[in-house]
């Protein structure tokens, strides 16, 4: 079963090297992927969010939902499974940004951008919500068309952040109010 998806991984990477790259392109990408560099923008949207009172309560539980996620892909997963990156595996793999210091399966960057936008496509006016649904998607694809992951680590990072969200959600939808009214 492992080596059927590392074939269909790699099918995949190839056909957007050859297929999808170009000078704007590779630029575009690489744009879109610092937005997940090391979670920053989703940290700085959650202080933001944790700050201003009327979004405090969403941003609890994007907080709640990162931290879990950062636990979960970078002290658990990343270490346990131990997946080289394409481009250390294949060498057809061209890598259009710097090496990356740690291991490819699940995406980080996919996984920390799901945890924070499934949230806030929850709980804050769709108009906010969507276009973080969709920047995740992009920072997602980036880090395929970049070379630097796998499309499993994409599809098992927007897993991962889907269920961080659900658990950051439900824990603030829960106890988000409690001592309230004291």
């Amino acid at each position: 079963m492992a080596e059927m998806i590392t074939g269909l991984d790699i099918r995949i990477l190839t056909y957007v090297q050859e297929h999808f790259q170009t000078a704007p392109a590779t630029a575009f990408w690489k744009f879109i992927t610092l937005f997940g560099d090391y979670g920053l923008f989703w940290i700085a949207l959650t202080l933001l969010l944790v700050i201003w009172s009327r979004t405090r309560r969403t941003g609890c539980a994007v907080m709640i939902s990162l931290a879990l996620d950062f636990m979960v892909v970078n002290l658990i997963i990343k270490k346990v499974v131990a997946r080289p990156r394409p481009y250390d595996t294949f060498s057809h793999i061209g890598l259009l940004i710097d090496r990356q210091s740690d291991f490819s399966f699940p995406s980080g960057h996919t996984a920390a951008s799901f945890a924070c936008a499934l949230v806030l496509v929850r709980m804050l006016p769709k108009k906010y919500g969507v276009p973080l649904v969709i920047l995740a998607c992009l920072i997602s694809f980036s880090r395929i068309y970049l070379g630097v992951h796998y499309p499993s680590d994409v599809f098992a990072g927007f897993l991962i952040g889907l269920l961080t969200s659900q658990i950051g959600y439900y824990v603030v939808q829960r106890y988000g109010n409690a001592g309230e009214g004291e």
